[in-house]
């Protein structure tokens, strides 16, 4: 196990390598200015010149990478050229948002799909696996934000049981921090609830037919307990990397949601940095979120040889 561990920590680090120098390069290439779109059409050559010089823009991009890459191993991730204020701590500040969201978004796709999806499995063919399959295949086609925009709709203009958008912020209480952040959370939630519920399905109805399965309840044991104590374990391997690529996604592309309820998070930084052509908070987020995909996708590698011993052996 441990040289598996250590295999894939190796890897992670290669992806950050190669990560940021195409996240910096990608950056690098968008045309214009931000030193002269800051200060206007009418500003003059040497005002501009004197703003990329604060900035730190008059550096070759070389030496930019070399900084912004050393920054960021300190925890230091520049200065916003908009706000003038670290890039740090208006990320740490988003995050308050954007990661309670990913998780609570998260725990209720996977509270939803893996009862569904055992539930349809276990009653192939019949109407309850039909509608099960129908349900899903609904939620798969229905963009999340035209949900979001439904469940504001019904459930803050009409029933007036959540605030149609806005953050009051952990420090009204966690209650009312949840309350906010559940509309949101539930958008995001169902369309990726009925992805991991079919793909759990399909992945359990294949264990199912399988050799081992077959001769446990050769054995005596009923459909259910094969499928409890043999089947759901094996057929959890495909569900992980599905689960894991659903908090990387809820975390990295909340950014339509987060604009319908408003919430100060990730996203909305991202889209006023791009509108602003507040480069350095671009990179740092987008870089951040690109360790939070390789972070998650390094935790699921581990689960798969948690789950199933052929890796550990392998490795």
């Amino acid at each position: 196990m441990l040289g598996y561990v250590v295999h894939r920590l190796g890897s992670l680090v290669a992806s950050l390598v190669v990560a940021s120098v195409v996240v910096f390069a990608a950056i690098e290439v968008v045309p214009g200015d931000p030193a002269a779109y800051m200060l206007g059409m009418n500003a003059s050559p040497e005002t501009v010149a004197a703003l990329r010089t604060e900035l730190g823009l008059d550096a070759g991009p070389a030496v930019r990478y070399l900084d912004w890459v050393g920054g960021m191993l300190t925890g230091d991730f520049g200065v916003s050229y908009t706000y003038r204020t670290p890039v740090a701590g208006m990320v740490a500040d988003r995050l308050q948002v954007s990661l309670p969201l990913a998780v609570y978004a998260l725990a209720l796709s996977t509270a939803i799909a893996f009862p569904v999806g055992i539930w349809a499995a276990s009653r192939r063919g019949t109407a309850v696996d039909a509608g099960v399959m129908g349900a899903t295949q609904l939620g798969v086609a229905v963009p999340n934000f035209w949900f979001a925009m439904l469940l504001v709709l019904v459930f803050a203009v009409n029933l007036r049981w959540f605030s149609a958008g806005g953050f009051p912020g952990w420090g009204a209480g966690v209650g009312p921090a949840l309350k906010a952040l559940t509309l949101p959370a539930i958008a995001l939630a169902l369309p990726q609830a009925s992805i991991l519920a079919r793909v759990m399905r399909s992945s359990l109805l294949d264990t199912l037919g399988e050799d081992f399965v077959r001769t446990a309840r050769a054995k005596g044991l009923t459909r259910g307990q094969a499928l409890r104590r043999h089947a759901l374990r094996n057929a959890l391997i495909p569900v992980l990397t599905i689960v894991g690529l659903q908090f990387s996604f809820l975390l990295a592309g909340a950014i339509i949601i987060e604009n319908v309820f408003f919430l100060p998070g990730l996203g909305r930084l991202v889209f006023q940095a791009i509108s602003a052509r507040d480069l350095v908070v671009v990179e740092s987020v987008v870089m951040l979120l690109v360790f939070a995909v390789i972070v998650v996708n390094f935790a699921v590698d581990l689960a798969y040889a948690a789950v199933d011993p052929r890796l550990r052996r392998r490795a």
